[in-house]
């Protein structure tokens, strides 16, 4: 019954900034890896970055100067920093974090950059 619960997502203007948090709805454990995805409607969801629990990070590389994924202490709550956002950072974002080998989401969470 454990869930995944994102916030942050909203409306922007180009060049601004949102930060989404992503925790789980009951403390289940310390998450091997945790990661951010988005979709847009019609597109397939792609990853955005991850973070290890050894704090090793990957980013696309059309974020990678703009997001910052980072993680709490306690290794159960997932962050992004999204800086200097455009409007084709519009889309669904979604978290996606493993215990183990056990993967769980997201419900999503809009974020939407206008012009």
């Amino acid at each position: 019954q454990v869930q995944l619960v994102e916030s942050g997502g909203g409306l922007v203007q180009a060049g601004g900034s949102l930060r989404l948090t992503c925790a789980p709805s009951r403390n289940i454990g310390v998450f091997k890896v945790m990661a951010w995805h988005r979709q847009v409607p019609g597109a397939q969801r792609e990853l955005v970055a991850r973070i290890t629990a050894g704090g090793e990070t990957q980013y696309l590389d059309s974020v990678k100067d703009r997001f910052t994924i980072s993680k709490n202490r306690l290794g159960n709550t997932v962050y992004l920093q999204m800086n200097s956002l455009k409007p084709d950072d519009t889309a669904v974002y979604y978290c996606n974090s493993f215990l183990g080998n056990v993967g769980y989401w997201g419900q999503g969470t809009q974020v939407t950059v206008s012009s």
